[in-house]
């Protein structure tokens, strides 16, 4: 619209082009453009639109411009059109050149002499200088406006014109065109750089614009979740496919729709526990036609899998088309890829390809990466940003270099194609650039072809189907393989085994006993008279000789590559799984998709893992009880992974529920009421004396044992921690119990790193539930246990784990200095052990005590570290806590890091994002800093908002780090708006006092809260009770703080502490616009680098809670 405003403005000539594939959406611009132009008085709009046959016709889009410009188009006979051309151009042209126009406009003037002797090059210049006078004429009465859709089948010779045209006169014309599949003519090029051509590549829709054309084409509110998915992946962005897409499914009457219904507190269960539906943005119910109060949402028919439908006959044509055109052989690799799927690697294709050479191989996939069939990437992680992120559309103008004219090509064709073919060696990993191809593709196969693909397929990738390298080629779920048969090809694992063994090498299961047992005489034991001091100096010491010796001889200790297994779930597990589908195994189908959602539980992705759960559901519901053993297994582990999704979710009451079903079909039920659990309390205490005091131990147990054991561990270690969550006063029996049976059941494994997770489990339930003399001594055992180990492989891994856990414990117990001495440590050993996901967790840990030191350098430095990793990685967990702690600098240490508003634009930006939204924690942590930064600045619309979607997720309670913060900070937001209420004298004020009182108590009472946390909520029930009118539990709470913050070392807490009891209970007032001045004088971390700014004068940039209790109405 600004190139028309600059049209109407200066009066001189503006070209306008859009260009775009097939589909793109570029005639339906054209459209609204056309009826913008309209709605404006003295505009003359002339639309038309070309075919290929018109690049042909020598001059016909002129021709069919000026016909319209001269009103023929709307005359019914010829003779109509014949008067009416008289009339026009008598004045302009000569009687006897009237004939001139015949064949132009199908018209029957007489022939003249002199037009009979007229060459063919004099008729042309003749007609062009007519055309010209008769625009020049129609200039000067109303502003014309051409538009000319498919502009790449536009004539030389008209193009020609065009250019004569714009230099001539005032105009504006509007085009949209393909990309030119040859150089275009030398007019055009001219029309395309000139410096009033604006030039527009539009791009694909982006995911969120989709949801929004669907929602608003739909009229609902909302739609599935899994139609966005389908419908994203689907259209690739295109609208026109979206259109498609949209359409069959309403034909097939898979698209239901009813009245939303109003949100009510109900049950939770499985099926429900995630939101099934997405919401465009705020902004779209502009563009709807729907009122506020009957608002329609949409949801698919009962039983349908979207992925599992044909795509609509429409789009299937475009692919047959694409495919037709290409050779056989094209053809052939093209159908052997859809068998793969929609990614594959280079090696799987050339797997099944039939008598193929690498080479060959290459150079096809090369010219179809050329054609826009395949894309290709070097890893997951590019392939992952693809797909995140569509083509925009982007703008060039006037001479720009930038547009892709295609000059020189046909002499580069062969160099470019080299190039190409070395891009794909590079890049292992392929996709299909539209998902309709790999449909189409994978539908002209035969049953039984399918079949014998699939299974080639299957063989190759069950040789790859388990963790990377790095993490030492194991299951995702301990032990898995050795429970159920899932190997397709005929040499089975024992096979393998003694190959292995007839060459000299030890298999897996000797190195695990041999790192395992523990019958060698203990070399090292914890003396008893060390001091405090004394054994925290040894656990640091022998911390740093383990980094030195790591650094030293890094061959043999650290690892040469990083981990691979967020790769090898894209590129080998997911794909298997999917074959195993296509052939029926369904049991070796559902193996995979519980090695998935186990795999996406590590990596921190639960609807990942709740979806492959889902279809891991559909399987088991096929399944036969033919291997009863193996199918219970899988049944325990599906119950298990289920448990430990609800209990990420912050639902309890089901978790505990699955938990309890998974251990009753291991064989260990736990107790029910307190006669059995006394009865069971009693055996396990029994068992852990007898584990504990045996010094020689039984020999390797089989692996289906070891995998019974791990998974009933698992099930204990999350038990313990949901009855700790509960009041009740006999809960604490049941976790206390489940704490215990966790411990006896990893010293029953034998292995160091399953016994030492377990002492620090044990560890923490001791100093959570208050019991001070017993958590040091199994602390002291996870280093008597480390001492003990050799210093290569998987220990390296148990010592940086025990370091990076002890810190965390430490933290979390308010030992802060103790907790960054260890952070660090793990810190610098997870750095060289290259994984990335443990790596990201150690620096977030590790941020949290710094910061309430007022180590600010330290800080900063860590927070670079992840700043840099969550972008090379892509990790958006890292990056969401990053922006967590700018915000906590900010509001509480004084000085800025990154602003607001770039906090602020990346939470708008990916709340939706699928690992933050269904993390329980993190959002509510940076909702409730948004809230509180808006509460101090009194902007209340915008705190309701924050505030609201925080409190949406304060339901899901887990005992974690990152829940506490979230919710302290919560619970700050509303201590400022109790205050806001208190000042307003509202009703309702001291009753939202007292309760918002008691929600703090409950916090405190909590034994997962942690003692770090104390001060912070003392510090929020002190100001409640002065806003209440309470000075001597005021003075309690302070003091109780303040004494907690010294002890703790917590310098941030106590600083705001002391600053708010000298303000509380000074004569001196502040104003309501402070925090808005403190605010526009935050200094930046540079200014406070280069010594412009003290920490001393930062220190006193706090937040002052504002009150006058002589005022006080209550």
């Amino acid at each position: 619209m600004s190139t028309m405003k600059d049209f109407l403005m200066t009066n001189c000539s503006r070209v306008l082009m859009y260009e775009g594939l097939p589909g793109y959406g570029k005639s339906q611009v054209l459209m609204e453009i056309e009826y913008l132009a309209s709605q404006h008085k003295n505009h003359r709009t002339v639309a038309i639109a070309l075919t290929k046959i018109s690049f042909h016709q020598n001059f016909y889009t002129i021709q069919i411009l000026m016909a319209n410009v001269l009103g023929l188009d709307s005359c019914k006979h010829y003779k109509e059109r014949q008067t009416s051309l008289q009339n026009r151009v008598k004045t302009l042209l000569d009687d006897k050149f009237h004939c001139l126009l015949n064949d132009i406009f199908h018209v029957q003037f007489p022939v003249s002499r002199e037009m009979s002797r007229m060459s063919k090059i004099r008729k042309q210049k003749q007609l062009e200088a007519l055309f010209m006078k008769i625009l020049e004429q129609t200039v000067r009465e109303e502003r014309i406006i051409f538009i000319i859709d498919e502009a790449q089948f536009v004539d030389g010779t008209s193009w020609a014109f065009i250019e004569r045209l714009i230099q001539s006169m005032p105009i504006f014309i509007v085009m949209s065109l393909s990309p030119f599949t040859d150089i275009p003519c030398a007019a055009a090029n001219a029309i395309m750089k000139n410096r009033n051509t604006t030039y527009i590549t539009l791009g694909t829709m982006q995911p969120q614009e989709i949801r929004d054309k669907v929602c608003v084409d739909l009229s609902v509110s909302s739609i599935p979740r899994e139609l966005d998915s389908y419908l994203v992946e689907g259209s690739c962005g295109i609208p026109y496919y979206c259109e498609e897409l949209l359409k069959n499914l309403d034909h097939h009457r898979v698209l239901l729709f009813q009245q939303a219904e109003t949100e009510e507190k109900t049950n939770v269960t499985w099926n429900n526990l995630f939101k099934h539906s997405v919401r465009p943005t705020e902004d779209m119910h502009l563009y709807t036609s729907i009122s506020e109060g009957r608002k329609e949402v949409c949801y698919l028919a009962s039983g349908v899998r979207l992925k599992n439908l044909s795509p609509p006959a429409s789009l299937k044509e475009l692919s047959l088309v694409q495919l037709d055109s290409m050779s056989l052989s094209h053809q052939m690799l093209v159908r052997c890829a859809a068998i793969i799927g929609l990614t594959f690697t280079t090696e799987l294709l050339f797997e099944i390809l039939p008598c193929w050479n690498m080479k060959m191989m290459i150079k096809a996939l090369a010219t179809l990466v050329e054609s826009n069939v395949f894309d290709c990437f070097r890893s997951s992680k590019d392939l992952q940003l693809a797909l995140k992120q569509n083509v925009t559309t982007f703008e060039v103008h006037y001479r720009s270099l930038a547009l892709k004219l295609k000059e020189g090509l046909s002499h580069g064709e062969e160099e470019q194609l080299r190039e190409m073919e070395g891009q794909v060696i590079e890049c292992h990993i392929l996709r299909f650039c539209r998902p309709i191809m790999q449909k189409t593709a994978y539908e002209l196969w035969l049953k039984d072809q399918k079949k014998v693909l699939h299974s080639k397929c299957a063989r190759f990738l069950e040789e790859s189907a388990h963790r990377c390298n790095h993490c030492r080629n194991a299951d995702f779920i301990p032990y898995h393989h050795f429970i159920v048969d899932i190997r397709l090809n005929t040499l089975d694992m024992d096979t393998v085994k003694r190959m292995v063994k007839s060459q000299g090498f030890k298999t897996e299961e000797e190195e695990e006993v041999i790192f395992s047992k523990s019958e060698l005489p203990k070399k090292y034991k914890f003396p008893e008279t060390l001091s405090t001091t004394e054994t925290r100096e040894k656990i640091l010491h022998f911390f740093d000789n383990v980094i030195l010796k790591m650094r030293s001889s890094p061959d043999d200790m650290v690892p040469l590559e990083s981990c691979q297994c967020e790769e090898l779930l894209q590129i080998v597990i997911l794909p298997l799984a999917q074959h195993f589908v296509a052939l029926e195994e369904n049991n070796k189908a559902l193996y995979y998709f519980l090695e998935l959602a186990s795999a996406y539980l590590i990596l921190g992705d639960n609807y990942n893992a709740y979806m492959y759960l889902g279809e891991g559901e559909r399987l088991l519901k096929s399944l036969t009880n033919e291997d009863s053993r193996s199918q219970t297994f899988e049944y325990a582990t599906f119950y298990s992974l289920k448990g430990e999704v609800c209990f990420n979710m912050g639902q309890m009451v089901l978790a505990k529920k699955m938990l309890r079903k998974a251990l009753k079909l291991l064989n260990r039920m736990f107790p029910c009421n307190l006669l059995t659990l006394t009865f069971q309390m009693h055996v396990e205490k029994n068992r852990l004396s007898h584990f504990m005091n045996q010094h020689i131990q039984e020999g390797p147990l089989p692996g289906k044992k070891l995998a019974q054991l791990y998974l009933q561990a698992s099930c204990f270690s999350l038990l313990w921690k949901i009855y700790s969550l509960n009041f009740f006063f006999h809960y604490k029996y049941y976790g206390h119990l489940a704490a215990m049976m966790e411990m006896n059941t990893s010293l029953e494994t034998q292995n160091d790193f399953q016994i030492i997770k377990a002492f620090l489990d044990f560890s923490l339930y001791h100093h959570l539930a208050g019991y001070q003399g017993v958590w040091f001594k199994y602390e002291i055992l996870v280093i008597e246990q480390l001492l003990n180990l050799p210093l290569k492989g998987e220990a390296i891994e148990i010592m940086a784990y025990a370091a990076d856990t002890l810190g965390h414990i430490k933290f979390l117990t308010g030992h802060l200095d103790l907790a960054i001495e260890l952070g660090s440590r793990a810190h610098r050993m997870w750095s060289l052990l290259r994984n990335p996901n443990k790596y990201q967790m150690v620096l977030c840990r590790l941020s949290k005590p710094l910061f309430l030191k007022s180590r600010y350098k330290h800080l900063v430095q860590v927070l670079g570290w992840l700043w840099d990793l969550s972008v090379t990685e892509e990790h958006i967990f890292s990056k969401a806590f990053f922006y967590f702690v700018c915000l906590d600098i900010m509001l509480y240490s004084g000085f800025i890091y990154r602003t607001f508003e770039e906090c602020l634009e990346f939470i708008c930006h990916n709340e939706d994002n699928r690992i933050l939204k269904f993390q329980s924690g993190l959002l509510l942590g940076l909702y409730s800093c948004i809230a509180v930064w808006y509460a101090r600045l009194q902007e209340w619309d915008n705190f309701y908002k924050f505030s609201n979607r925080a409190k949406n997720l304060v339901t899901r309670r887990t005992p974690t780090v990152l829940y506490y913060e979230g919710i302290s900070r919560y619970m700050e937001g509303q201590v400022l708006h109790l205050q806001k209420q208190i000042e307003e004298q509202a009703e309702n004020a001291q009753d939202s006092g007292v309760e918002l009182l008691k929600a703090l108590e409950t916090l405190v009472a909590q034994n997962t809260t942690g003692p770090v946390f104390y001060p912070r909520l003392y510090h929020l029930m002190a100001y409640v009770c002065i806003l209440m009118g309470d000075g001597h539990s005021c003075d309690f709470f302070l003091n109780t703080a303040l004494e907690l913050s010294e002890t703790q070392g917590n310098l941030l807490e106590k600083c705001w502490l002391s600053m708010s009891k000298e303000w509380w209970y000074s004569a001196s007032e502040l104003t309501g616009d402070q925090w808005f001045q403190t605010v526009l004088s935050l200094p930046s971390w540079d200014k406070i680098v280069s010594g412009n700014v003290t920490l001393q004068e930062v220190q006193k940039n706090k937040f002052l809670m504002r009150v006058n209790i002589l005022d006080n109405p209550f």
